[in-house]
């Protein structure tokens, strides 16, 4: 490289380039071998060893207890930036069963577990497992219907007050599988939230690529789940469901949160894993708590509560001028 004319002082220099130089400093050469022979392998062991890696680079380092504050906020604010990069101002939150299934799969379940028993007709435990098989079949149809809610949200999606409108689940199979396949067959975006768990487990493949994150801490991803929730949808599940259900009941109960829409799909179902009515006769709640959520059938009535909700309370979820979706 030609060397730049040095200024004489009475003129502005050019400006020097941002990253190179004309000169390398003494501490951009390793120590010459010929000055010491043992320094090439002393060198070595100093840049290899973690303590000299770039914090942010070191897992070994971010991995310990002491460092876990780093780690609560990085897992918080992943998700954050890119959500508002991509212009999400509202969610609706769609919980239920990862065992349910679609019809042609819990179908051909069944259809295995039928020809294993008659294969070995005094198998107790076969004869069982075709039953929940059976049960699968007819519960099936809660994930046509949250594939159907997931289309209505997205239809409505850019017609959100302030920015989009989204679904979000927790980005696994069955009923969270169903709800982002919902909305991915109408071609649009819809969010999920994975959890890193002791056996890897997949996301399913209707989530958005640039939308689908992967949570270490429980407690990050149920923040994100509520951040932007503007109604929480319930289907039939399990005890993954039971938990987020009741967590934000009580947060509503408490006002931790502001209210919101939680619609409990399928009254058959939860009246029987939980009668509220028996908790406010016991004295266990109010009978205000009792009106924290309501029972729905379709997906129609289920997004049209919603908004009907939102309307009564004087703050439409959804822009007036979007014509049909607009209205109740």
């Amino acid at each position: 490289m030609t060397p730049e004319p040095v200024s004489n002082g009475t003129q502005p220099p050019r400006a020097p380039h941002p990253t190179q130089r004309q000169t390398a400093l003494p501490g951009h050469r390793p120590k010459p071998v010929e000055d010491d022979p043992a320094a090439a392998k002393a060198l070595r062991a100093i840049v290899e060893h973690s303590s000299y890696r770039e914090a942010d680079r070191d897992v070994e380092f971010l991995n310990q207890d002491d460092t876990r504050g780093v780690r609560l906020q990085l897992d918080y604010l992943k998700a954050e930036l890119l959500l508002k990069q991509h212009n999400v101002a509202h969610t609706i939150v769609v919980f239920g069963g990862t065992r349910v299934v679609e019809a042609d799969a819990a179908h051909r379940h069944a259809a295995e577990l039928a020809a294993a028993l008659a294969a070995d007709p005094d198998d107790a435990s076969l004869r069982h497992r075709l039953a929940i098989a059976q049960r699968v079949i007819v519960n099936s149809r809660y994930y046509d219907l949250a594939r159907a809610f997931g289309t209505l949200v997205a239809e409505a999606g850019s017609c959100g007050r302030g920015g989009r409108i989204m679904v979000m689940t927790g980005g696994g199979p069955g009923i969270m599988e169903a709800a982002n396949r919902g909305a991915h067959d109408l071609g649009r975006g819809s969010i999920g939230l994975n959890i890193v768990l002791p056996q890897e487990q997949y996301p399913n493949p209707y989530v958005s690529p640039e939308l689908c994150f992967s949570f270490h801490y429980f407690a990050i991803r149920k923040l994100h789940f509520l951040l932007r929730a503007r109604a929480l949808v319930v289907f039939p599940g399990g005890y993954g469901t039971l938990d987020e259900l009741f967590e934000v009941l009580n947060l509503v109960q408490t006002r931790k949160i502001a209210p919101l829409p939680v619609v409990l799909v399928g009254e058959a179902y939860w009246r029987r894993v939980f009668d509220p009515d028996v908790l406010v006769e016991e004295g266990m709640i109010d009978l205000e708590d009792r009106e924290l959520f309501w029972f729905a059938e379709t997906a129609e009535d289920i997004w049209t509560g919603i908004l009907t909700w939102y309307e009564t309370a004087g703050a439409p979820l959804i822009r007036s001028d979007n014509g049909k979706q607009g209205g109740i």
